[in-house]
């Protein structure tokens, strides 16, 4: 055991220091297993490897009145199992954790659950480190004891962030813009108090199957390897199921008068929170390309964005100010937001939506295109130069139905980008009279 810790250090070490990436390793598509698509990227810098399990299970199939279910699906996975030698308690699940010196890791979004496992590639730790994942995936316990304090837990926190202005304007934010879009809901005291347990196994029955995972592979094994690695992860999981209803479509933000659009919450806080945004596009969208080099003018450059230069050098309302496209596979947003202080809260609003009208109505000019491309061309390499930035990456491509190509010809889709493309992308998504806002704070003047 110490020499495995030992190795792992410096491993780790290593790893810390991996050097940018020269050449872009291709994606190979695997063997279909049990209903899943899965993919490799093989990488033989360090002896690790990177697991995803990507499965369409995210918050926007939670039932009404039970927000948090899909959340609360995934996350108790870690706190019991059923493995081939019996009951796994979340004590054990940690102790064999810590053993092998793996890291098994849950999350969900509103699209997708995720399981990622980062584990060294040698073949005795690899494999125990995918068996463990294996029985949190496909047989985890829901015990009503860790259900109850979990709820309990959850609830607290829910309590806590409803003091905090951020959490507040973005649920407020969410629920604005996405109208009837089951993402709208967010959890409340009363939908997590209203989880059985019986709701978690029937949501795990009903969403964790084959026929709706993909899985991602990043590191130092071979396509054979990779193709046991998938099959020991699903190997007790169904290929698929009872047929799911339909998502409702995500419609695009209507035309409404500025009274109906503009919300204003007032909160105990020195600070105005301001969001503003509407439905966007979905990252297989054409237009991607040209919205993601206009919005690094607009608003994703930091202090070299157009936003900033408006906002906080010529005028000083504000420390930070961002716009940001959000992507997804069936679903899209823009928002765009800032702090400022309580009392400068309407000018601030007004500077953030003439700054944003007049790129929408004009695009960037020429040198500012030039230099939004040079800086996402150039920093490309930091996107990619570990093994984890390449899980992201393919995750993203695989999971959006992108060509597998997509990591090798990215660079030249942004510098094939032009000005009349920006232009004619942003008046096509966006529009001011379409914008949802919410201000929080602010002091009317």
């Amino acid at each position: 055991m110490k020499a495995l810790k030992q190795f792992l250090a410096a491993v780790i070490l290593c790893f810390g220091f991996t050097s940018a990436v020269h050449a872009i390793p291709p994606i190979e598509k695997l063997e279909t297993f049990k209903g899943a698509k899965a993919y490799l990227v093989q990488t033989k810098s360090l002896p690790m490897v990177d697991i995803e399990v990507s499965i369409d299970a995210g918050d926007r199939y939670d039932p009404e009145g039970k927000s948090g279910l899909a959340d609360m699906t995934a996350g108790l996975m870690k706190y019991g199992a059923r493995s081939g030698s019996g009951l796994l308690n979340e004590a054990q699940i940690a102790d064999e954790m810590a053993d092998l010196g793996a890291t098994i890791a849950l999350s969900v979004s509103g699209e997708r659950a995720i399981l990622r496992i980062r584990t060294l590639s040698r073949e005795d730790l690899l494999k125990r480190a995918v068996q463990l994942a294996a029985a949190m995936l496909s047989e985890p316990t829901y015990d009503p004891q860790v259900i109850a304090r979990e709820k309990q837990r959850t609830i607290t926190n829910l309590l806590e962030a409803e003091t905090k202005p951020e959490y507040v304007l973005e649920k407020r934010f969410k629920k604005l813009v996405y109208g009837a879009y089951p993402l709208a809901n967010s959890p409340s005291v009363k939908s997590i108090g209203a989880i059985s347990a019986a709701d978690l196994k029937q949501f795990h029955q009903q969403f964790y199957r084959g026929d709706r995972m993909i899985v991602s592979i990043v590191g130092d094994v071979s396509s054979m390897q990779a193709n046991d690695i998938v099959q020991a992860l699903l190997k007790k999981i169904p290929q698929n199921g009872a047929a799911i209803n339909s998502l409702p479509q995500l419609s695009r933000s209507p035309i409404e008068p500025l009274a109906q659009r503009e919300v204003q919450i007032p909160f105990d806080s020195q600070q105005a929170h301001i969001a503003m945004g509407m439905t966007a596009v979905t990252r297989s969208n054409p237009d991607y390309f040209p919205l993601l080099v206009g919005n690094y003018v607009l608003g994703g450059g930091g202090f070299v964005s157009r936003l900033m230069s408006e906002v906080r050098e010529k005028r000083g309302l504000a420390y930070s100010v961002f716009s940001y496209f959000s992507p997804g596979k069936d679903a899209g947003i823009f928002q765009a937001g800032l702090q400022t202080k309580s009392d400068q809260g309407s000018v601030a609003l007004e500077v953030l939506s003439n700054t944003i009208a007049k790129f929408i109505s004009d695009g960037p000019t020429p040198s500012e295109l030039a230099a939004a491309k040079s800086n996402l061309i150039n920093g490309y390499p930091l996107r990619i130069d570990n093994n984890r930035k390449l899980l992201d990456n393919v995750s993203s491509i695989v999971w959006n139905d992108l060509p597998l190509d997509t990591l090798e010809t990215w660079t030249k889709q942004v510098e094939a980008v032009t000005l009349e493309q920006v232009t004619a992308a942003f008046q096509k998504y966006l529009a001011m009279d379409r914008m949802k806002i919410v201000v929080l704070g602010a002091q009317n003047k």
